[in-house]
């Protein structure tokens, strides 16, 4: 059974392979898994849709789970293991797609580009000048959270000339760049403020209304980490107000509702949390999924198999 749509060359690739179940497309999916997940062996989930502990109690044949994406922190695998359920994942190196996102929603914000898209498509430009966006090269990053994804973009910001600092709980040895531990202190030496740290209880909601002051009017916010870690209510607020110049957001505080508030505004670039989305990335995933329940059927361990203590 797969619990949710997946990448449509990967749900061909199982249906190919495996009977699937596909509860999302039934009138009531709660009272088809009620009715089939007796005779499930094997449930796909992913990264984002997790699998939690009450979940196992619908599928008493239960032998594998396989997650199409890397992490498993919403599966419950001590749970798994005392039921004596397999778990596997699809481990890829996802810093570079994100990294290249950021970049691209930051250039998105600052030039301009989704709004000078849709003044074009409306015939406007023979009639009227398109207003000037802001440079993207020479000017201040900062970058929240320098973990692979915040290095990543780091090292193509620099290749735009941009200066950067960075935030986090310490800082790192071997980082080329200063190491900025108030982070209303790095918003307002920045023109553009990237999150890429990691949602936990300290980075929730810490971007709030002092660290959108002081970003400032002319600056800019990134998020491509998770929508939690922003205040949103509070960006909302920033935006409408003025108070800081734009945003790109490839993630939201509830996905996938987006609030109206922020559909409304030409100065904030929108994305379905597709950091990740790309279909080098996808293919992968899909090849390692399919190794996982291949070798579980055939009576093997599987070559992506996660431990409860992993």
């Amino acid at each position: 059974m797969a619990m949710l749509p997946l990448y449509a060359p990967a749900m061909a690739a199982l249906e190919r392979e495996y009977e699937v179940l596909k509860p999302w497309e039934t009138a009531d999916p709660a009272a088809f898994i009620r009715e089939q997940g007796g005779d499930v062996r094997a449930v796909v989930s992913s990264t984002s849709r997790g699998f939690r502990a009450q979940e196992f109690d619908a599928f008493p044949k239960l032998e594998a789970l396989a997650c199409f994406g890397p992490y498993v922190t919403i599966f419950d695998l001590q749970r798994a293991r005392a039921l004596g359920v397999s778990v596997g994942n699809t481990p890829d190196e996802t810093a570079e797609p994100v990294a290249d996102l950021a970049l691209g929603l930051m250039i998105a914000a600052m030039r301009r580009l989704c709004e000078a898209d849709r003044f074009v498509r409306a015939g406007l430009w023979p009639a009227q000048a398109f207003p000037s966006g802001r440079e993207v090269h020479g000017r201040h990053c900062g970058i929240v959270g320098f973990g692979r994804i915040g290095q990543q973009l780091a090292k193509r910001v620099a290749g735009m000339d941009m200066q950067v600092r960075y935030h986090g709980p310490r800082a790192k040895a071997d980082a080329p760049y200063p190491f900025v531990a108030d982070l209303r202190e790095l918003a307002r030496w920045c023109d553009c403020l990237v999150i890429t740290c990691a949602l936990t209880p300290a980075t929730r909601g810490m971007v709030d209304t002092a660290v959108l002051d002081a970003l400032g009017d002319d600056s800019f916010l990134v998020n491509v980490a998770r929508g939690a870690i922003v205040d949103e209510p509070a960006l909302i607020a920033a935006l409408q107000e003025g108070r800081i110049a734009g945003a790109g957001l490839d993630v939201f505080a509830d996905e996938p509702q987006v609030p109206p508030a922020l559909l409304k505004m030409d100065n904030v670039v929108l994305a379905p949390h597709i950091g990740t989305s790309t279909r080098e990335n996808r293919d992968e995933r899909t090849r390692k999924l399919l190794e996982n329940l291949r070798a579980h059927f055939s009576g093997t361990a599987m070559p992506y198999e996660v431990k409860p203590d992993d």
